[in-house]
Protein backbone atom coordinates (compact mmCIF):
# COMPACT_ATOMS: atom_id res chain seq x y z
CA UNK A 1 0.00 0.00 0.00
CA UNK A 2 2.78 2.60 0.47
CA UNK A 3 5.45 1.03 -2.18
CA UNK A 4 2.93 1.64 -4.67
CA UNK A 5 1.76 5.00 -4.71
CA UNK A 6 5.48 6.02 -4.04
CA UNK A 7 7.20 4.51 -7.42
CA UNK A 8 4.17 5.87 -9.02
CA UNK A 9 4.62 9.67 -7.47
CA UNK A 10 7.95 9.64 -8.11
CA UNK A 11 7.80 7.85 -11.63
CA UNK A 12 5.30 11.17 -12.43
CA UNK A 13 8.05 13.67 -10.79
CA UNK A 14 10.40 12.16 -13.33
CA UNK A 15 8.95 12.30 -16.09
CA UNK A 16 8.28 15.30 -15.65
CA UNK A 17 12.07 16.76 -14.89
CA UNK A 18 12.75 14.74 -18.29
CA UNK A 19 10.57 16.95 -19.58
CA UNK A 20 11.22 20.27 -18.31
CA UNK A 21 15.35 19.68 -18.89
CA UNK A 22 15.64 18.40 -22.00
CA UNK A 23 13.19 21.32 -22.68
CA UNK A 24 16.11 23.51 -21.27
CA UNK A 25 18.61 21.44 -23.05
CA UNK A 26 16.93 22.35 -26.41
CA UNK A 27 16.35 26.27 -25.62
CA UNK A 28 19.93 26.75 -24.99
CA UNK A 29 21.01 24.77 -27.91
CA UNK A 30 18.62 26.61 -29.79
CA UNK A 31 20.51 29.56 -28.29
CA UNK A 32 24.23 28.31 -30.10
CA UNK A 33 22.83 26.51 -32.88
CA UNK A 34 24.33 28.53 -36.15
CA UNK A 35 27.66 29.18 -34.78
CA UNK A 36 30.32 27.26 -36.70
CA UNK A 37 32.56 26.88 -33.86
CA UNK A 38 32.07 27.65 -30.57
CA UNK A 39 34.11 29.94 -28.32
CA UNK A 40 34.29 31.55 -24.58
CA UNK A 41 33.00 34.56 -26.32
CA UNK A 42 30.20 33.75 -29.10
CA UNK A 43 28.51 31.91 -26.58
CA UNK A 44 28.67 33.77 -23.82
CA UNK A 45 27.24 36.40 -26.53
CA UNK A 46 24.48 34.31 -27.29
CA UNK A 47 23.48 33.27 -24.10
CA UNK A 48 23.09 36.94 -23.03
CA UNK A 49 19.33 36.54 -23.60
CA UNK A 50 18.72 32.82 -22.87
CA UNK A 51 16.64 32.27 -19.75
CA UNK A 52 17.75 29.75 -17.57
CA UNK A 53 14.88 29.14 -15.31
CA UNK A 54 13.88 25.85 -13.43
CA UNK A 55 17.42 24.54 -13.51
CA UNK A 56 20.41 24.77 -10.64
CA UNK A 57 23.42 24.68 -13.28
CA UNK A 58 23.89 25.15 -17.35
CA UNK A 59 27.49 24.21 -19.14
CA UNK A 60 28.25 24.81 -22.86
CA UNK A 61 31.43 22.97 -24.29
CA UNK A 62 33.22 22.81 -26.95
CA UNK A 63 33.24 19.45 -29.07
CA UNK A 64 36.75 18.04 -26.99
CA UNK A 65 34.65 18.70 -23.19
CA UNK A 66 35.98 22.19 -22.40
CA UNK A 67 33.44 24.31 -20.48
CA UNK A 68 32.91 27.67 -22.43
CA UNK A 69 30.28 28.35 -20.44
CA UNK A 70 28.84 27.91 -16.41
CA UNK A 71 25.97 29.11 -14.97
CA UNK A 72 27.57 28.51 -11.70
CA UNK A 73 29.44 31.80 -10.09
CA UNK A 74 31.23 29.99 -7.23
CA UNK A 75 33.03 27.06 -8.43
CA UNK A 76 32.83 27.68 -12.21
CA UNK A 77 34.22 25.02 -14.64
CA UNK A 78 34.50 27.28 -17.10
CA UNK A 79 37.85 26.60 -19.17
CA UNK A 80 38.12 23.32 -17.78
CA UNK A 81 37.65 19.94 -18.95
CA UNK A 82 34.05 17.85 -17.91
CA UNK A 83 33.78 14.35 -18.60
CA UNK A 84 29.66 13.56 -17.18
CA UNK A 85 28.03 10.78 -18.79
CA UNK A 86 25.25 12.51 -19.95
CA UNK A 87 27.67 15.14 -21.61
CA UNK A 88 30.21 12.33 -23.24
CA UNK A 89 27.05 10.81 -24.23
CA UNK A 90 26.53 14.32 -26.06
CA UNK A 91 29.38 14.91 -27.59
CA UNK A 92 28.86 11.16 -29.19
CA UNK A 93 25.72 12.68 -30.55
CA UNK A 94 23.44 11.41 -28.65
CA UNK A 95 20.61 12.66 -26.10
CA UNK A 96 21.24 11.78 -22.33
CA UNK A 97 18.92 12.19 -19.43
CA UNK A 98 19.21 10.65 -16.12
CA UNK A 99 17.48 11.46 -12.72
CA UNK A 100 17.59 9.91 -9.21
CA UNK A 101 16.28 10.45 -5.93
CA UNK A 102 18.07 10.34 -2.90
CA UNK A 103 19.53 11.70 0.09
CA UNK A 104 16.22 13.88 0.45
CA UNK A 105 16.58 15.10 -3.27
CA UNK A 106 15.83 14.61 -6.99
CA UNK A 107 19.56 15.23 -8.71
CA UNK A 108 18.12 15.38 -12.44
CA UNK A 109 20.36 16.03 -15.57
CA UNK A 110 19.94 15.87 -19.58
CA UNK A 111 22.27 16.69 -22.05
CA UNK A 112 22.25 17.35 -26.14
CA UNK A 113 24.94 17.64 -29.10
CA UNK A 114 25.37 21.15 -30.37
CA UNK A 115 25.42 20.32 -34.37
CA UNK A 116 26.78 22.51 -37.37
CA UNK A 117 25.81 20.84 -40.73
CA UNK A 118 25.54 17.46 -38.92
CA UNK A 119 28.99 17.92 -36.90
CA UNK A 120 29.12 17.78 -33.54
CA UNK A 121 31.14 21.05 -31.98
CA UNK A 122 29.80 21.18 -28.42
CA UNK A 123 27.27 19.71 -26.15
CA UNK A 124 24.62 21.54 -23.76
CA UNK A 125 24.51 20.28 -19.92
CA UNK A 126 21.82 21.25 -17.73
CA UNK A 127 21.24 20.03 -14.35
CA UNK A 128 18.32 20.27 -11.61
CA UNK A 129 19.12 19.85 -7.60
CA UNK A 130 15.26 19.98 -6.33
CA UNK A 131 14.45 19.51 -2.68
CA UNK A 132 10.70 20.95 -3.11
CA UNK A 133 9.31 17.91 -4.51
CA UNK A 134 11.28 15.74 -2.74
CA UNK A 135 9.89 17.37 0.78
CA UNK A 136 6.38 16.32 -0.91
CA UNK A 137 7.37 12.95 -1.90
CA UNK A 138 8.81 12.57 1.76
CA UNK A 139 5.39 14.04 3.08
CA UNK A 140 3.82 11.73 1.51
CA UNK A 141 5.41 9.05 2.23
CA UNK A 142 5.23 9.72 5.69
CA UNK A 143 1.17 10.29 5.54
CA UNK A 144 1.54 6.87 4.30
CA UNK A 145 3.54 5.86 6.84
CA UNK A 146 1.47 7.32 9.55
CA UNK A 147 -2.03 5.89 7.77
CA UNK A 148 -0.90 2.57 7.33
CA UNK A 149 0.08 2.48 11.27
CA UNK A 150 -3.53 3.58 12.49
CA UNK A 151 -4.76 1.31 9.63
CA UNK A 152 -2.54 -1.65 10.95
CA UNK A 153 -3.47 -0.94 14.67
CA UNK A 154 -7.55 -0.87 13.60
CA UNK A 155 -7.09 -4.25 11.62
CA UNK A 156 -5.27 -6.16 14.92
CA UNK A 157 -7.83 -4.59 17.07
CA UNK A 158 -10.77 -5.68 14.73
CA UNK A 159 -8.94 -9.42 14.39
CA UNK A 160 -8.44 -9.67 17.80
CA UNK A 161 -12.41 -8.76 18.17
CA UNK A 162 -13.33 -10.84 15.37
CA UNK A 163 -11.23 -13.33 16.37
CA UNK A 164 -12.18 -13.99 20.09
CA UNK A 165 -15.76 -13.70 18.55
CA UNK A 166 -15.12 -16.69 16.33
CA UNK A 167 -13.44 -18.64 19.16
CA UNK A 168 -16.56 -18.12 21.80
CA UNK A 169 -18.81 -18.79 19.10
CA UNK A 170 -16.42 -22.13 18.49
CA UNK A 171 -16.67 -22.65 21.91
CA UNK A 172 -20.63 -22.71 21.91
CA UNK A 173 -20.68 -24.93 18.89
CA UNK A 174 -17.92 -27.34 20.57
CA UNK A 175 -19.90 -27.39 23.93
CA UNK A 176 -23.11 -27.78 22.60
CA UNK A 177 -21.69 -31.06 20.33
CA UNK A 178 -19.85 -31.97 23.51
CA UNK A 179 -23.23 -32.18 25.56
CA UNK A 180 -24.88 -34.00 22.79
CA UNK A 181 -21.99 -36.09 22.36
CA UNK A 182 -22.63 -37.01 26.16
CA UNK A 183 -26.14 -37.97 26.02
CA UNK A 184 -27.66 -34.56 27.09
CA UNK A 185 -29.89 -33.98 23.70
CA UNK A 186 -31.78 -30.89 24.99
CA UNK A 187 -28.27 -29.19 24.68
CA UNK A 188 -28.47 -26.35 21.72
CA UNK A 189 -25.99 -23.92 20.60
CA UNK A 190 -27.41 -20.43 21.21
CA UNK A 191 -25.95 -18.21 18.59
CA UNK A 192 -27.09 -14.54 17.01
CA UNK A 193 -26.87 -13.29 13.86
CA UNK A 194 -27.15 -13.64 9.92
CA UNK A 195 -23.63 -15.48 9.55
CA UNK A 196 -22.69 -19.01 8.72
CA UNK A 197 -21.97 -19.60 11.98
CA UNK A 198 -25.55 -19.26 13.36
CA UNK A 199 -26.88 -21.23 10.17
CA UNK A 200 -24.64 -24.16 11.19
CA UNK A 201 -25.78 -23.69 14.82
CA UNK A 202 -29.94 -24.31 13.36
CA UNK A 203 -28.67 -26.79 11.51
CA UNK A 204 -27.01 -28.72 14.68
CA UNK A 205 -29.94 -27.71 16.79
CA UNK A 206 -32.40 -29.04 13.68
CA UNK A 207 -30.28 -32.34 14.13
CA UNK A 208 -30.46 -32.46 17.81
CA UNK A 209 -34.49 -31.84 17.99
CA UNK A 210 -34.47 -35.08 15.41
CA UNK A 211 -32.07 -36.85 17.52
CA UNK A 212 -34.15 -36.08 20.68
CA UNK A 213 -37.12 -37.12 19.11
CA UNK A 214 -35.41 -40.17 17.74
CA UNK A 215 -33.81 -41.52 20.94
CA UNK A 216 -37.34 -40.84 22.85
CA UNK A 217 -39.44 -42.68 20.29
CA UNK A 218 -36.37 -45.57 20.78
CA UNK A 219 -37.21 -45.71 24.24
CA UNK A 220 -40.53 -45.49 23.99
CA UNK A 221 -40.55 -48.12 21.77
CA UNK A 222 -38.44 -50.19 23.84
CA UNK A 223 -40.79 -49.57 26.83
CA UNK A 224 -44.12 -50.47 24.66
CA UNK A 225 -41.85 -53.69 23.47
CA UNK A 226 -41.28 -54.50 26.88
CA UNK A 227 -44.35 -54.49 28.14
CA UNK A 228 -46.38 -55.99 25.27
CA UNK A 229 -43.48 -59.01 25.83
CA UNK A 230 -43.86 -58.85 29.19
CA UNK A 231 -47.80 -59.79 29.23
CA UNK A 232 -47.85 -62.88 27.12
CA UNK A 233 -45.13 -64.44 29.29
CA UNK A 234 -46.45 -63.10 33.01
CA UNK A 235 -49.75 -65.16 31.47
CA UNK A 236 -47.81 -68.23 30.51
CA UNK A 237 -45.88 -68.11 33.73
CA UNK A 238 -49.24 -67.93 35.65
CA UNK A 239 -51.01 -70.46 33.55
CA UNK A 240 -47.80 -72.84 34.11
CA UNK A 241 -47.58 -72.08 37.83
CA UNK A 242 -51.06 -72.88 37.95
CA UNK A 243 -50.51 -76.44 36.34
CA UNK A 244 -47.83 -77.35 38.73
CA UNK A 245 -49.10 -76.34 41.78
CA UNK A 246 -52.41 -78.03 41.26
CA UNK A 247 -51.81 -81.95 41.27
CA UNK A 248 -55.70 -82.83 41.40
CA UNK A 249 -56.03 -81.05 38.07
CA UNK A 250 -58.17 -82.46 35.66
CA UNK A 251 -57.75 -83.39 32.14
CA UNK A 252 -59.99 -80.74 30.89
CA UNK A 253 -58.93 -77.88 32.45
CA UNK A 254 -55.19 -79.16 32.05
CA UNK A 255 -55.79 -79.11 28.81
CA UNK A 256 -57.61 -75.73 28.67
CA UNK A 257 -55.01 -74.28 30.45
CA UNK A 258 -52.46 -75.46 27.48
CA UNK A 259 -54.41 -74.16 24.57
CA UNK A 260 -54.22 -70.86 26.47
CA UNK A 261 -50.71 -71.14 26.78
CA UNK A 262 -50.49 -72.27 22.97
CA UNK A 263 -52.55 -68.91 22.06
CA UNK A 264 -49.91 -66.94 24.50
CA UNK A 265 -47.25 -68.41 23.20
CA UNK A 266 -48.76 -67.76 19.16
CA UNK A 267 -49.13 -64.09 20.41
CA UNK A 268 -45.75 -63.65 21.50
CA UNK A 269 -44.32 -65.47 18.24
CA UNK A 270 -46.41 -62.41 16.44
CA UNK A 271 -45.01 -59.98 18.03
CA UNK A 272 -40.96 -61.09 17.79
CA UNK A 273 -41.88 -61.53 14.10
CA UNK A 274 -43.21 -58.15 13.71
CA UNK A 275 -40.48 -56.63 16.10
CA UNK A 276 -38.02 -58.15 13.77
CA UNK A 277 -39.78 -56.90 10.48
CA UNK A 278 -39.98 -52.96 11.56
CA UNK A 279 -36.16 -53.74 12.56
CA UNK A 280 -35.22 -54.33 9.17
CA UNK A 281 -37.20 -51.82 7.71
CA UNK A 282 -35.87 -49.36 10.13
CA UNK A 283 -32.60 -50.77 9.07
CA UNK A 284 -33.36 -49.86 5.23
CA UNK A 285 -32.76 -54.14 4.90
CA UNK A 286 -36.06 -54.27 2.35
CA UNK A 287 -36.52 -57.09 0.03
CA UNK A 288 -34.40 -56.18 -2.76
CA UNK A 289 -35.97 -59.49 -4.84
CA UNK A 290 -38.96 -56.55 -5.89
CA UNK A 291 -40.46 -55.62 -9.27
CA UNK A 292 -43.82 -55.58 -10.73
CA UNK A 293 -45.81 -58.26 -8.61
CA UNK A 294 -49.71 -59.04 -9.89
CA UNK A 295 -51.76 -58.15 -7.14
CA UNK A 296 -54.79 -60.58 -8.02
CA UNK A 297 -52.90 -63.53 -7.07
CA UNK A 298 -51.47 -62.22 -3.54
CA UNK A 299 -55.02 -60.96 -2.54
CA UNK A 300 -56.52 -64.51 -3.20
CA UNK A 301 -53.61 -66.07 -0.81
CA UNK A 302 -54.46 -63.24 1.68
CA UNK A 303 -58.58 -64.01 1.22
CA UNK A 304 -58.01 -67.70 1.55
CA UNK A 305 -56.18 -67.24 4.74
CA UNK A 306 -58.47 -65.10 6.46
CA UNK A 307 -62.02 -67.18 5.29
CA UNK A 308 -62.05 -69.50 8.41
CA UNK A 309 -61.51 -66.03 10.62
CA UNK A 310 -63.90 -64.12 8.89
CA UNK A 311 -66.39 -67.76 8.90
CA UNK A 312 -65.63 -67.56 12.74
CA UNK A 313 -67.15 -63.75 13.13
CA UNK A 314 -69.81 -64.31 10.23
CA UNK A 315 -68.06 -61.16 8.24
CA UNK A 316 -68.54 -61.46 4.61
CA UNK A 317 -65.21 -60.59 1.90
CA UNK A 318 -66.23 -59.20 -1.19
CA UNK A 319 -62.58 -58.38 -3.90
CA UNK A 320 -62.72 -56.60 -7.27
CA UNK A 321 -59.21 -56.72 -8.83
CA UNK A 322 -58.92 -54.72 -12.40
CA UNK A 323 -57.32 -56.96 -14.88
CA UNK A 324 -53.33 -56.71 -14.89
CA UNK A 325 -53.26 -54.63 -11.69
CA UNK A 326 -49.60 -54.69 -10.13
CA UNK A 327 -46.88 -52.99 -7.91
CA UNK A 328 -43.69 -52.32 -7.98
CA UNK A 329 -42.57 -54.08 -4.49
CA UNK A 330 -41.44 -57.55 -2.97
CA UNK A 331 -44.59 -60.38 -3.14
CA UNK A 332 -43.77 -60.58 0.38
CA UNK A 333 -44.04 -57.13 1.58
CA UNK A 334 -47.31 -56.70 -1.17
CA UNK A 335 -48.79 -59.74 1.22
CA UNK A 336 -48.08 -57.72 4.81
CA UNK A 337 -49.79 -54.85 3.37
CA UNK A 338 -52.91 -56.81 2.42
CA UNK A 339 -52.94 -59.58 5.00
CA UNK A 340 -52.28 -56.97 7.97
CA UNK A 341 -55.35 -54.71 6.53
CA UNK A 342 -57.36 -57.11 5.83
CA UNK A 343 -57.21 -58.77 8.89
CA UNK A 344 -57.70 -55.29 11.09
CA UNK A 345 -61.12 -55.36 8.93
CA UNK A 346 -62.59 -59.12 9.89
CA UNK A 347 -61.06 -58.47 13.51
CA UNK A 348 -62.30 -55.28 14.22
CA UNK A 349 -65.67 -55.73 12.50
CA UNK A 350 -69.22 -56.84 14.05
CA UNK A 351 -71.38 -59.70 13.66
CA UNK A 352 -72.82 -60.20 9.62
CA UNK A 353 -70.55 -57.36 9.11
CA UNK A 354 -68.90 -57.21 5.53
CA UNK A 355 -65.12 -56.34 4.25
CA UNK A 356 -64.67 -54.67 0.76
CA UNK A 357 -60.99 -55.10 -0.84
CA UNK A 358 -60.46 -52.83 -4.19
CA UNK A 359 -58.12 -52.63 -6.61
CA UNK A 360 -58.19 -49.82 -9.17
CA UNK A 361 -54.83 -50.14 -11.51
CA UNK A 362 -53.81 -46.64 -12.65
CA UNK A 363 -51.64 -45.34 -15.36
CA UNK A 364 -48.55 -45.09 -13.04
CA UNK A 365 -50.06 -45.89 -9.46
CA UNK A 366 -52.44 -48.82 -8.22
CA UNK A 367 -54.90 -47.90 -5.46
CA UNK A 368 -55.91 -50.79 -2.87
CA UNK A 369 -58.62 -49.80 -0.65
CA UNK A 370 -59.71 -51.65 1.96
CA UNK A 371 -63.17 -50.73 3.72
CA UNK A 372 -65.56 -52.33 6.33
CA UNK A 373 -68.74 -51.77 8.21
CA UNK A 374 -66.87 -52.47 11.58
CA UNK A 375 -66.55 -50.72 15.06
CA UNK A 376 -64.56 -48.03 13.21
CA UNK A 377 -61.95 -45.32 14.22
CA UNK A 378 -62.71 -42.06 16.10
CA UNK A 379 -62.22 -38.68 14.12
CA UNK A 380 -59.26 -38.33 16.21
CA UNK A 381 -57.63 -40.92 16.31
CA UNK A 382 -56.78 -41.49 12.93
CA UNK A 383 -53.66 -39.77 13.10
CA UNK A 384 -52.49 -42.11 15.77
CA UNK A 385 -53.20 -45.73 14.34
CA UNK A 386 -49.87 -45.72 12.28
CA UNK A 387 -48.07 -45.10 15.45
CA UNK A 388 -46.15 -48.52 16.93
CA UNK A 389 -48.29 -50.22 19.50
CA UNK A 390 -50.93 -47.71 19.48
CA UNK A 391 -54.47 -49.14 19.72
CA UNK A 392 -58.22 -47.25 20.00
CA UNK A 393 -59.29 -49.86 22.57
CA UNK A 394 -56.62 -51.90 24.93
CA UNK A 395 -58.78 -54.32 25.86
CA UNK A 396 -60.37 -55.31 22.57
CA UNK A 397 -56.87 -55.05 20.87
CA UNK A 398 -55.67 -58.06 23.23
CA UNK A 399 -58.89 -59.85 23.07
CA UNK A 400 -58.80 -59.81 19.19
CA UNK A 401 -54.75 -61.07 19.58
CA UNK A 402 -53.72 -57.63 17.97
CA UNK A 403 -49.62 -56.85 18.61
CA UNK A 404 -50.71 -53.20 18.01
CA UNK A 405 -48.06 -53.27 14.96
CA UNK A 406 -49.82 -54.45 12.09
CA UNK A 407 -49.99 -50.59 10.71
CA UNK A 408 -46.77 -49.71 11.53
CA UNK A 409 -45.76 -52.42 9.44
CA UNK A 410 -47.91 -51.01 6.55
CA UNK A 411 -47.32 -47.48 6.30
CA UNK A 412 -43.57 -48.39 7.02
CA UNK A 413 -43.27 -50.82 3.68
CA UNK A 414 -46.18 -48.90 1.59
CA UNK A 415 -43.69 -45.51 2.41
CA UNK A 416 -40.39 -46.94 1.91
CA UNK A 417 -41.77 -48.08 -1.37
CA UNK A 418 -42.77 -44.50 -2.73
CA UNK A 419 -46.25 -44.78 -1.74
CA UNK A 420 -48.93 -43.84 0.58
CA UNK A 421 -51.48 -44.95 3.04
CA UNK A 422 -54.21 -42.65 4.31
CA UNK A 423 -57.06 -44.09 7.26
CA UNK A 424 -60.93 -42.25 7.15
CA UNK A 425 -63.67 -43.02 8.49
CA UNK A 426 -67.19 -43.96 6.74
CA UNK A 427 -70.14 -41.93 7.32
CA UNK A 428 -72.45 -45.22 7.41
CA UNK A 429 -69.88 -46.47 10.11
CA UNK A 430 -66.78 -48.69 9.58
CA UNK A 431 -63.24 -47.72 8.58
CA UNK A 432 -61.80 -47.15 4.97
CA UNK A 433 -57.38 -47.54 4.32
CA UNK A 434 -56.05 -46.66 0.78
CA UNK A 435 -52.93 -47.56 -0.05
CA UNK A 436 -51.22 -46.03 -3.50
CA UNK A 437 -48.08 -47.59 -4.63
CA UNK A 438 -46.43 -47.24 -7.69
CA UNK A 439 -47.20 -49.63 -10.62
CA UNK A 440 -43.80 -48.51 -13.32
CA UNK A 441 -40.73 -49.17 -11.88
CA UNK A 442 -38.18 -46.22 -11.77
CA UNK A 443 -37.65 -44.63 -14.97
CA UNK A 444 -40.37 -46.69 -16.76
CA UNK A 445 -42.71 -44.35 -19.04
CA UNK A 446 -46.28 -45.15 -19.05
CA UNK A 447 -48.18 -46.11 -21.85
Amino acid sequence: MNTYPLMVSEDLVVQAKRTTLLSSAAAINAAVTGLDRLTEENVTAAMAGVESEGVSRAIVTDPYGRVLYDTRDVGSAAGYYVFYNELVEALRGNIAWYSVYQDGAFHSSAAQPVLYRNQVIGGVYVYEYDTQQAALLTTLQNNLMTVSVVLAVVMLVVSLFFSRQLTQRLGNLQTAIRGVREGAYNQRAVMTGHDEFTQIAGEFNDLVDRLQETESARRQFVSDASHELKTPLAAIRLLTDSILQNRNIDNDTAMEFVSDIGQEAERLSRITEDLLRLTRLDSGLMDTASGRVAVEPVLERVVRMLRPVAHEKSVDIFTHVDEGAEVVAAEGELYQVLYNLAENAVKYNRPDGFVRILVRAGAETTVITVEDNGIGIPEGELDNVFKRFYRVDKARSRAAGGTGLGLSIVSDTVSRRGGAVRAERIPEGGTRFTVTLPSLERGEAAT
